[in-house]
């Protein structure tokens, strides 16, 4: 059944809410998350000359802004939780957009890359070709998309008070070939562990030269 408005309204205010709520909570417990094969999934394949201008869609309290930051490129926060966004800035001293992931506003072909990492799960699928048509908008002919999403059976709904969209491998490529993206690599998180354990999917992907 299909989503109203006011459906997808009040998935983004309950689920910003329960960031906000919970936002030192959780960047504590997040602090110390190793996610370095993310991020280099995402600068090896990024053809373009350095320094690059990356978007961290999703930035949180600004872990991997600070990351982007010290290797030298130019990162930009995209966060949607009051909290998350305030603590960014502060931590980093990066540009943070403080935007709802359903009501973006980026400005076209200027991201060399776009890091989405635990964030697009929560973007409702029959709503994700248009958030990803504006991810591809927003990059750079050439430029790069990487999403790190808990996998599962195509189902969506809610988790507590956040509103999630688990998607298989399948499905994932068929929504990003969709939107224009064509596929580099991808691989399941955390590494070194059975398929039945790595509850995580994360692929790259490249807007057309």
């Amino acid at each position: 059944m299909a989503l109203s408005d006011d459906d997808l309204q009040d998935i983004s205010a309950r689920t910003l809410a329960y960031y906000q709520e919970s936002a030192e909570t959780f960047r504590q417990r997040t602090s110390d998350h190793d996610v370095r094969q993310n991020i280099e999934a995402l600068l090896r394949h990024i053809e373009a000359p350095a320094p690059w201008t990356l978007l961290d869609f999703g930035c949180g309290p600004g872990r991997d802004l600070k990351t982007f930051t010290d290797l030298g490129h130019i990162a930009v926060g995209l966060e949607g939780t009051p909290a998350f966004a305030a603590m960014a800035r502060a931590d980093s001293g990066c540009e943070v957009l403080e935007q709802d992931f359903l009501h973006l506003q980026l400005p076209p072909q200027h991201f060399d890359g776009i890091y989405a990492n635990a964030s697009l799960f929560h973007v409702p699928a029959q709503e994700l070709p248009r958030v990803l048509g504006e991810l591809h908008a927003a990059l750079k002919p050439g430029g790069v998309l990487f999403s790190s999403n808990p996998r599962g059976d195509n189902h969506e709904g809610w988790n507590r008070e956040r509103y999630g969209a688990y998607h298989d491998l399948g499905a994932w490529q068929q929504f990003l070939g969709d939107a224009g993206f064509s596929e580099l690599e991808h691989y399941y998180r955390p590494p070194g562990l059975p398929r039945n354990q790595q509850g995580w999917l994360a692929s790259v992907w490249r807007k057309a030269a």
